[in-house]
């Protein structure tokens, strides 16, 4: 048997979910934006009330490592370490492209295997965290930041049907010129899609190093400053030495 805590926390909300050989037994959603730093420790809490409960014992703890929000992948990366750190047991990332990518396979009951996912995460005006998978996860195209322009899914195979989805994804209907593509709602990363890759991974022994695990963020952090609010006070004010 093996029990896994999955923490979510690269989206708007965050999650956290309990899972027994791939079952969920116990989850937690919040979907109001920015709260992963007030509610995520509490939910994580409640799993732990309940490993307690049935007197189970956790075999690792699972993260979302990304893309997405920077603070809350940080927030979700720093509780995932100090539980597998405080409980001795192994680290798993599961990136949260390949996450949503599973989650539209197993919502859709249509799926021919022959379709191409491409999941989407928002990054601000017409750029999105992106990358393109068939049936088995193989990348047909690679995790990136990209700027979506009517020709950015050329490369594809034009004779297979492309599935895109995520909170990114709504935004690029009105400019990709995809014949064969189609628009998936409402598909956002949750703890409680997380067991199928996180139970692979504990399989196959893939772990993240506990010390040294990184978040995916893809592209560098950038700090938006705002006006120095001192500024007004120094206008047409000479320091002298």
């Amino acid at each position: 048997m093996s029990v896994i805590i999955n923490i979510e926390s690269s989206g708007s909300g965050c999650s956290v979910a309990l899972s027994v050989d791939g079952n969920v037994e116990y989850s937690k959603i919040e979907r109001t934006p920015m709260r992963q730093s007030t509610d995520l420790a509490p939910f994580a809490a409640g799993a732990m009330e309940e490993l307690a409960r049935h007197e189970w014992k956790a075999d690792a703890v699972a993260v979302s490592t990304g893309p997405g929000s920077y603070t809350g992948l940080r927030i979700g990366m720093s509780l995932a370490k100090g539980l597998a750190f405080s409980l001795d047991v192994p680290l798993i990332g599961v990136e949260t492209l390949k996450l949503l990518a599973v989650k539209a396979m197993f919502r859709r009951m249509d799926f021919t295997g022959d379709e191409i996912i491409v999941p989407m995460v928002d990054a601000r005006r017409m750029e999105v965290y992106t990358a393109a998978y068939d049936s088995a996860l193989n990348a047909l195209m690679p995790p990136q930041a990209l700027i979506v322009r009517p020709d950015s899914f050329d490369t594809l195979p034009s004779d297979r049907k492309i599935v895109i989805l995520g909170d990114g994804a709504m935004k690029t209907k009105e400019v990709l010129k995809l014949p064969n593509a189609e628009w998936m709602d409402g598909v956002l990363p949750l703890a409680t899609d997380m067991p199928a890759l996180a139970e692979k991974a504990f399989r196959e022994d893939d772990f993240l190093d506990v010390a040294y695990g990184v978040p995916t963020y893809i592209k560098d952090y950038e700090a938006v400053h705002g006006e120095n609010p001192l500024a007004h006070l120094l206008h047409g004010v000479q320091l002298h030495k």
